[in-house]
């Protein structure tokens, strides 16, 4: 890998996270529909005039959006560049990236054409977060190859994740954060009996909570930083949803919520490809490879 490619690489994953979050302000602050039911258009405009608020938001998202495009887009041609004289057909991350690219950019002409499902939403991010992970894999003198996806505690608490990630995004989007209110508890339940949106919100907290544990013990087992940092991260984000529920969901802290959020996806996968590394590239250990 050339200092280029990964340079290049890291840059398409940082604006695909800066996208992430982008994202999260349109959707809190109601600025989905901000340039209508027009896509790839603005208000049918190419550029439109930017005298509201919700239409300023929701063309910056889909100015970084293109960004994003551009630079993958570029990643992947380097990519197939530098390794056309080998000849020789592989999966790589960058091509990944690329056909998630275009998933993603379908997933958010049909949000915007069916004027904003939840269940499109949150595909909509799951495909954003799936474009961050692979990125982060393309930035690493890694191929992507099946060492990199291991059977164990690594690939046990990126699954966790990226669920506890996803019912985050549908408890938002089915107005279910104001389902569960208190803390820890849910409306001062374990077993809910306040309807299917608290059930969905409670579902959520119970998958966060089972998350800190995990990788609670993990960081208590496991030597190196990598680890460590992503324990403060989950911490900081329990202590931001929690302060969230209690303040009224104010609009700031549920976009830090996810900020942070994906800081803590961005954060397990590079440690489960040896970005952060402890012992070995490909595979983090202190939690054994047979757990199950």
């Amino acid at each position: 890998m050339t200092r280029r490619f990964a340079t290049l690489a890291w840059s398409a994953a940082v604006c695909t996270y800066l996208l992430i979050v982008l994202g999260a302000v349109v959707r809190i602050t109601g600025s989905g529909m901000g340039c209508g039911d027009h896509w790839p258009l603005c208000n049918g405009h190419l550029f439109p005039p930017l005298n509201d608020i919700g239409t300023v938001i929701e063309w910056s998202h889909r100015l970084v959006a293109a960004l994003v495009s551009t630079l993958v887009v570029a990643l992947a041609v380097y990519d197939w560049w530098l390794h056309r004289p080998s000849g020789r057909p592989a999966v790589r991350a960058s091509f990944v990236a690329l056909a998630l690219l275009i998933i993603q950019v379908l997933l958010g002409a049909i949000t915007v054409k069916l004027e904003l499902p939840a269940w499109s939403v949150v595909l909509h991010l799951g495909a954003a977060m799936l474009l961050l992970a692979t990125l982060l894999v393309a930035a690493r003198p890694h191929p992507l190859t099946p060492s990199l996806v291991r059977r164990g505690g690594t690939s046990i608490l990126v699954s966790l994740t990226f669920v506890t990630v996803l019912f985050g995004a549908l408890t938002a989007n089915l107005g279910a954060a104001a389902a569960c209110g208190g803390f820890p508890l849910c409306n001062g339940e374990i077993w809910i009996s306040a309807g299917p949106l608290a059930l969905i919100h409670w579902m959520h907290r119970l998958l966060a909570y089972s998350l800190a544990i995990i990788v609670m013990i993990w960081a208590a087992r496991t030597p190196g930083s990598g680890p460590k940092v992503v324990l403060a991260l989950v911490a900081l984000q329990v202590t931001i949803g929690a302060t969230t529920v209690l303040l009224g969901l104010p609009r700031a802290l549920q976009a830090a919520h996810v900020a942070v959020g994906a800081a803590v996806w961005a954060g397990m996968v590079l440690v489960g490809i040896g970005a952060l590394k402890t012992r070995s590239p490909g595979m983090v250990p202190g939690l054994r490879s047979d757990v199950s």
